[in-house]
């Protein structure tokens, strides 16, 4: 019996999974305490026996998944508009914990993935004459201009869905079978801003909190688009957050705002660019600055000079890890000295995804690693993969590298060292790499091997 479109778009509606359609009777996977205009909705479209079975909400998550990559070219039908359908995907994006999602025109179809916890997951697809109808609707919310199709445009947009406020970043580019569109999720109200979660050492988060208390110097936190970043400089910006303090911060554009703190967002086509907004800022009596990222030498001049006198600041920057760090700012033309004297701790991250708690599994080999890499065996997990999560993760968790820049370390910096002397002093201090957070993270069964090396890109051999 083929299924009636209408009822399928009524499951979408309120999350739900469709079981089975009989001659005579419906069944239906929903959340516990459904509401109940979803069993008028289907008892007006069918006139069935509708019996439903409650599911946890990882199981829902990971069936609505798995539905989507079997049926990649479902039809919407039974009346519902454009409006309707975006905003049934953004709801079920947030539902699902997406950080990005991604509109693609392609030969066939409209493509829509979602990227949760780092990777992008297939959804139903939708017919090919929507991507021009659902671009346009995208450009109106993000104020972009709907006639140019030929050039990308960025923008932002805030929208109320499913009763709480969301904020996305909105990017356009032509493509060879339309405009790709992409959203960034930039509010996520559900994650804690407080060093304490972020999930550093004990050791890690009081040399944090110390460094955070003084006065001045520069705090810088390293890694690549999407390592959460911006949650550890937020949290930060929380802890320093009081009536005592004027917390200043240029961003582009502001990822969450924060009650307190003077954020000022850039507009390039106005002429606010970081630097007109820092050099503003530093006569505004600030204490503590905050740059969302330093692009280019200007900035990072302009951001080593306020360091220097009497504002602490805190920035990103786009490094594998923290002695490169040092080296990246030399090359935008920050002399070593004004380093040495400027820094006071860099921190990198990555983010890996969590093994799920419900089907991990354990072999019987052992990792064995060099005795200088790591010296205990590791555990040989492997992530089976069932209905509570996506293809065995569930989550993520982050690994951190944290460079406390010490007397030895400034005078090596200013003395001009190579990365790996600089490296070697980090060491000795009691530094912990990257790869030596992610195999404690194995150690402690919380991912495996194969998603370190993944995401920290380290060979194998």
């Amino acid at each position: 019996m083929q299924t009636s479109p209408q009822i399928l778009a009524l499951c979408s509606k309120f999350n739900a999974v469709l079981l089975a359609e009989e001659e005579t009777r419906l069944r239906i996977a929903a959340a516990p305490n459904p509401p109940a205009q979803m069993f008028e909705a289907l008892r007006f479209v069918c006139d069935k026996h509708i019996e439903i079975e409650v599911w946890p909400t990882e199981r829902l998550e990971k069936a609505r998944h798995l539905a989507g990559r079997a049926k990649p070219a479902t039809s919407p039908e039974g009346g519902q508009t454009v409006v309707t359908l975006l905003n049934e995907t953004l709801q079920k994006a947030m539902a699902l914990r997406a950080s990005d999602i991604h509109f693609e025109p392609t030969e066939e179809h409209y493509r829509i993935r979602l990227r949760v916890d780092g990777v992008l997951q297939l959804q139903p697809a939708l017919p090919l004459h929507l991507s021009a109808a659902f671009t346009a609707r995208l450009k109106v919310l993000g104020n972009l201009d709907i006639a140019e199709r030929r050039l990308p445009q960025d923008g932002q947009m805030d929208m109320d869905i499913g009763g709480s406020k969301a904020s996305f970043r909105i990017s356009t580019l032509p493509v060879r079978y339309g405009e790709k569109v992409v959203l960034r999720l930039l509010q996520q109200t559900e994650q804690p801003l407080d060093i304490c979660a972020l999930g550093m050492s004990s050791r890690d988060t009081k040399l944090f909190q110390s460094e955070l208390a003084w006065p001045q110097g520069m705090i810088l936190v390293t890694g690549p688009t999407g390592s959460g970043k911006t949650i550890t400089l937020y949290s930060a910006l929380n802890a320093l957050n009081q009536t005592g303090i004027n917390v200043c911060s240029v961003e582009d554009p502001v990822e969450i705002p924060l009650p307190g703190l003077n954020q000022t967002q850039v507009n390039i086509k106005a002429g606010l660019n970081f630097q007109n907004v820092l050099r503003a800022l530093l006569r505004q009596d600030p204490d503590v600055i905050m740059i969302g990222e330093i692009r280019d030498g200007e900035t990072a001049e302009i951001a080593i000079e306020a360091a220097q006198t009497g504002h602490l600041v805190l920035s990103t920057l786009h490094t594998n890890s923290t002695i490169e760090t040092v080296i990246r700012l030399e090359q935008m033309g920050i002399a070593r000295w004004l380093l040495a004297s400027a820094l006071n701790l860099v921190i990198a991250q990555r983010l890996v995804r969590k093994l799920c708690p419900h089907c991990k599994r354990r072999g019987t080999h052992k990792t064995i690693l060099p005795p200088d890499t790591w010296p205990d065996p590791l555990p040989d997990l492997h992530a089976a993969g069932c209905e509570r999560c996506y293809s065995g993760y569930y989550g993520r968790t982050a690994l951190f590298e944290i460079l406390p820049i010490d007397s030895a370390l400034r005078t090596a910096i200013a003395s001009g060292a190579p990365m790996s002397e600089l490296e070697s002093i980090a060491r000795q201090r009691g530094m912990v790499s990257l790869f030596e957070s992610g195999c404690l993270a194995v150690s402690q069964e919380q991912t495996t091997m194969e998603e370190v090396y993944r995401v920290l890109g380290v060979s194998r051999g």
